[in-house]
């Protein structure tokens, strides 16, 4: 689950000397690989933005927080987590907002939410077709999240500029060590606890343990926000203000990708079915075109879980004369042949949607963005095989990154910056202790319970193929908390995909709401 997915005027070239946080010790660890790592990095410098109209001097550091191990292993460093933190200048850092941002993958690098949603540059790209090949244009970002709140932007373990890392000199001990962490690190609970305690050090470092505190996920982020959440909250004895989440998955029963893989469970294809609509809609496939959108979708929000979830209950029961009923609905809907929809049993997933919905052109559309198509790979394929979203803006946002962090943020000079972490073999999806489907729900829930201040805000574009936005809106309906924690949550949808910022006018809103909650919920008294 990617990241991702993750505007006139250039601002203020950012000026500034790399400088090391913390050297001692340094000389007696040169001959090791990892000695860079073992010690803290920063990079100094200073720029300004343009937010919708308001001018913004900051400071930005760009650098790396060593992580250690728990218990026993507290004195063994097991990562070098790589940052960039924007502070808004002039303000009073105890009633000044901060938001620690990150995009999912597992193991994606926030370049995307950087680079594309609330830095203060932002990489122009096409809003729904592939964006030409370099040069890429970086642009003021009218939409930086920085006039609400001071940002800290984190790589995940092994991604962008953050690796594993051991202490020991011999070879074949020091390739045991880092087995050790990937088996750890790379998992549910071992990335949760990771980010977690990357936050409380960055608290401490910067002195931020009294400002208004904020997470914002994307994707895989916001299933991590759960976990985070919790952990900070029952753990930590940190108290946040707000969890912002964008294109949410908590509980992955409710994914519409592979869903055939899982027979018996289908509430994927019940929840994937607006976005299939709304995707039918923009690529004008339906027998007859509404005339507005938001509408439909309360239609077909219906259709879903009444007649739609009430035929597929049934199973083999299920007779000829209602199924084909149901799948001259669907055809209704999505614009597949009811041929199709039979043939499928009336149960499509995202991929087969995907290569299905254009097939007669030969294309095959998002899945991150469903707006987006390209020319399929393999005309003849039951699935997708690849994603033209993707394809289209990944070059300009590693790009543009690269170039960025180097020449204005004076940060990586002799590093690789990875847009996932290459050395993550598997991903360890058993949670506090238990094995099955991956469901982070009773996670944000505690940490709602524990700490009944905490606002949610959920984001999501009906576009969006990979995390679609109403198994959001219905995993957020079915949270096991008090009916009165519900008053807690606030929803907005947006006509982009699953990086609801690729499109601009969405990040505009995106913007302004993100914006609104952070001022409602920070608690200083203006």
């Amino acid at each position: 689950m990617r990241k991702l997915p993750l505007a006139i005027a250039l601002a203020t070239l950012l000026l500034g000397t790399a400088v090391a946080a913390d050297k001692k010790d340094k000389a007696s660890d040169d001959t090791k690989p990892e000695a860079a790592l073992l010690h803290p990095q920063a990079s100094q410098s200073e720029g300004s933005v343009s937010v919708e109209g308001r001018h913004i001097a900051y400071k930005a550091v760009a650098g790396t927080i060593v992580l250690h191990g728990k218990d026993e292993k507290e004195n063994e460093p097991t990562v070098s987590m790589f940052y960039v933190a924007y502070f808004k200048k002039g303000e009073d850092a105890a009633k000044r907002p901060i938001t620690f941002v990150y995009n999912g993958g597992p193991g994606s690098a926030t370049v995307w939410l950087h680079m594309g949603a609330f830095g203060p540059r932002r990489v122009v790209t096409k809003d729904d077709s592939h964006t030409p090949a370099a040069p890429y244009q970086l642009i003021n970002n009218n939409y930086s999240l920085l006039d609400a709140s001071d940002l800290v932007f984190i790589d995940a373990p092994g991604a962008g500029f953050s690796r594993l890392v051991a202490d020991e000199q011999d070879a074949s001990k020091r390739e045991e060590q880092l087995k050790e962490r990937r088996k750890d690190i790379y998992s549910v609970d071992g990335d949760g606890h990771a980010f977690a305690q990357f936050i409380t050090q960055f608290l401490s470092r910067y002195g931020r343990w009294n400002s208004p505190k904020y997470l914002f996920g994307e994707s895989y982020g916001t299933t991590r926000s759960a976990v985070v959440a919790n952990d900070l909250e029952n753990e930590n004895s940190v108290d946040l203000n707000g969890v912002i989440l964008l294109s949410q998955i908590l509980n992955f029963d409710t994914s519409i990708d592979g869903s055939d893989q899982n027979p018996g469970v289908d509430l994927p294809y019940e929840l994937a079915l607006p976005t299939f609509a709304a995707t039918a809609y923009y690529h004008h496939k339906l027998p007859q075109q509404p005339g507005e959108l938001e509408s439909f979708l309360q239609e077909v929000e219906q259709f879903a879980l009444g007649e739609y979830a009430q035929a597929l209950m049934q199973g083999s029961r299920l007779d000829d004369a209602h199924k084909q009923a149901i799948a001259e609905k669907l055809h209704q809907y999505t614009g597949l042949s009811v041929a199709y929809l039979l043939k499928a049993d009336l149960r499509v997933t995202g991929g087969m949607f995907e290569h299905e919905l254009l097939g007669d052109s030969g294309d095959t559309t998002g899945r991150l963005d469903s707006r987006f198509a390209g020319p399929s790979l393999d005309p003849l394929s039951k699935e997708a095989e690849y994603d033209p979203q993707s394809s289209a803006i990944s070059s300009a946002y590693i790009a543009a990154f690269n170039d960025y962090v180097r020449k204005d943020l004076k940060f990586g000079q002799d590093q690789t910056y990875r847009e996932f972490a290459t050395d993550m073999t598997d991903w360890g999806m058993k949670h506090n202790g238990h094995d099955g489907t991956l469901n982070v729900m009773p996670d944000l829930a505690k940490a709602m319970k524990t700490n009944p201040d905490l606002k949610v805000l959920l984001n999501g574009g009906y576009y969006d193929l990979a995390t679609p936005f109403f198994a959001a809106d219905y995993e957020m309906h079915h949270m096991p908390v008090q009916p009165a924690l519900m008053n807690n949550v606030s929803y907005h949808w947006y006509p982009s995909g699953h990086m609801v910022y690729a499109n601009e006018p969405s990040l505009k809103q995106l913007h302004d709401n993100v914006a609104a909650f952070i001022e409602q919920t920070d608690n200083v008294k203006r």
